[in-house]
């Protein structure tokens, strides 16, 4: 849920399901290439965005392959080439691109791949957890994640501009729940295609395959002599990265009035307990809080919005004031130490003197549902946690038959 200022002009009102919000912004950046290959929940995505390009509305250059590897590589060589490239995928495909996923921030390729967020097999499952995008965090891409379909269009067209920023060329994901959200159907509103291709602008490579003038080489054998120095510049654009995004959320804001930041702190002034999520359980969570501050309790919500990188200093900011805390992870680490946003959220916390009590609810793996129930569940922990001063089970898995 974003906030939006008024006197700001608004776009069109329409009603899109997720996968056809982010078509639709695709579509309105009109990228040189789109490679695709269909997979659940995805699917809708490629298939909406081929019907623009087989209307002529889109002059991109579509490319049907015969695998996700394939899609990612068919964009890493259009991109290499100084081509503006996307692509979609969702669970078993991105890990089918994995070795590519690499390649792709390794050679600095600003890609931009909308993430339709699905179980990881196995057991095969084709419904909603992070489990796919989350085992790619260490891969060198951005991430983006979106509480609903409004949050997806709006994140689609800020990672075209991050990506391609000078001071980060990096590739981007654009997450969003798997079904919840792709194929729900939900009001928001869309910009002319006017003012987004003035807001993402032309495309201009300062490096690229095709310049006979500045010939280059894309993708040798890098050992031991510069292997480590190539890394470090890969990080050092990651950290590039997080004042990009608050330039390019702050321009989005002022041109639409849906104001975006590394997360969104909801309540949280004088709150005692909350939780942090991500994608579309914020907006339960933000019900809850609701609820319970209607009863006096004073609880929070801190809605992450941007996992890679990860704004550690901020976050920590954010929440040192509080009792407790509880992490909500849609993915199992399979670390015995909790899931993956709670050990970096733990992380960040570790120097702070005013740290509260943190806990792990690990909750709808292969998109088991989660309510409003289970979540007032998580507080009542929280609340039991702040009572007796410790946390007696740091991670727990929500709403399983034990």
């Amino acid at each position: 849920m974003t906030q939006v200022q008024a006197g700001v002009s608004q776009g069109r009102r329409v009603a899109l399901t997720g996968n056809e919000a982010v078509a639709l912004a695709m579509k309105q950046v009109e990228p040189d290439v789109v490679a695709a290959y269909p997979i659940t929940p995805q699917t809708d995505i490629v298939q909406y965005f081929s019907s623009f390009v087989a209307d002529g509305q889109v002059r991109t250059e579509f490319m049907t392959v015969e695998s996700e590897h394939s899609a990612l590589s068919a964009c890493v060589g259009a991109s290499a080439a100084g081509a503006r490239c996307m692509t979609a995928t969702s669970a078993n495909g991105l890990a089918l691109m994995w070795e590519v996923l690499y390649i792709a921030a390794g050679l600095r390729l600003p890609i931009v791949m909308a993430v339709v967020n699905r179980a990881l097999s196995g057991p095969i499952n084709i419904h909603c957890d992070h489990s796919d995008s989350m085992g790619a965090r260490d891969s060198g891409w951005i991430q983006l994640y979106s509480e609903d379909a409004q949050e997806a269009y709006d994140n689609l067209l800020q990672a075209v501009r991050i990506a391609e920023h000078p001071e980060v060329l990096l590739p981007v994901m654009v997450c969003l729940d798997g079904f919840i959200i792709s194929h729900s159907l939900e009001n928001l509103e869309v910009l002319p295609d006017e003012q987004v291709r003035a807001f993402v602008g032309t495309y201009r490579p300062d490096v690229w395959l095709l310049d006979a003038a500045r010939p280059v080489t894309m993708g040798p054998l890098d050992l031991q002599d510069f292997y480590f120095e190539h890394k470090r510049q890969e990080a050092e654009a990651m950290a590039r990265a997080v004042p990009v995004i608050e330039e390019v959320a702050a321009e989005f804001g002022r041109a639409t009035g849906r104001r975006y930041g590394f997360f969104e702190a909801y309540r949280m002034d004088d709150a005692e307990v909350a939780v942090l999520a991500l994608n579309s359980t914020a907006g339960t969570a933000r019900y809850v809080v609701d609820r319970l501050r209607r009863r006096g309790v004073r609880a929070g919500l801190l809605k992450l919005r941007v996992f890679r990188p990860f704004p550690q200093r901020a976050l920590a900011d954010a929440l040192e004031g509080l009792a407790a805390l509880a992490v909500m992870d849609r993915a199992e680490g399979l670390s015995t130490a909790g899931g993956p946003v709670f050990v970096e959220v733990r992380s960040a916390l570790y120097d702070r003197a005013r740290r509260p009590l943190t806990m792990n609810h690990i909750y709808g793996l292969g998109g088991r549902d989660v309510g409003p129930d289970q979540i007032e569940k998580v507080f009542d922990d929280l609340l039991q946690a702040v009572e007796c001063g410790e946390v007696r089970r740091p991670v727990s898995h929500l709403g399983v038959r034990e």
